[in-house]
């Protein structure tokens, strides 16, 4: 990680889960209209695989897939909550919700609205999300 980045920690509603994330300033947030995103409010903040961390709760994570099946919707077992995932756009890394920080009103991130009810016409705009050199 670079100097720029800063760690946040997060985790599901019942603190089950807790996971570690390494974010510059002003990163790049996503609000998504798909049928899954727009329903439960995630806010992605999509992440290279060097830059997220499970610090526990893994044995209560539970997952589900749907059309593809590439995207890997992770839950916790005890609340439901999907603090993180890891995304059909960017399979090598991971997408966090913001709104799952401990320090989320504190997080500069810059958020757009993406359009993934067209999922296959713009997914092309995350792809760089999950190199390492993406905010």
């Amino acid at each position: 990680m670079t100097a720029a980045m800063q760690t946040h920690q997060g985790g599901c509603h019942c603190g089950a889960v807790r996971f570690e994330v390494a974010l510059a300033r002003g990163a790049e947030a996503q609000a998504c209209n798909c049928s899954i995103c727009g329903k439960v409010g995630f806010i992605h903040l999509i992440v290279p695989e060097s830059r997220f961390r499970l610090l526990q709760g893994e044995g209560n994570l539970t997952r589900y897939a749907f059309n593809t099946g590439v995207a890997q919707h992770l839950f916790c077992k005890t609340c439901g909550v999907k603090s993180f995932y890891r995304p059909r756009s960017n399979p090598d890394g991971w997408s966090v919700n913001l709104r799952c920080l401990d320090d989320a009103d504190a997080v500069e991130a810059h958020v757009t609205g993406f359009d993934g009810r067209n999922w296959e016409a713009h997914a092309a705009e995350l792809e760089h999300l999950s190199r390492e050199t993406a905010s």
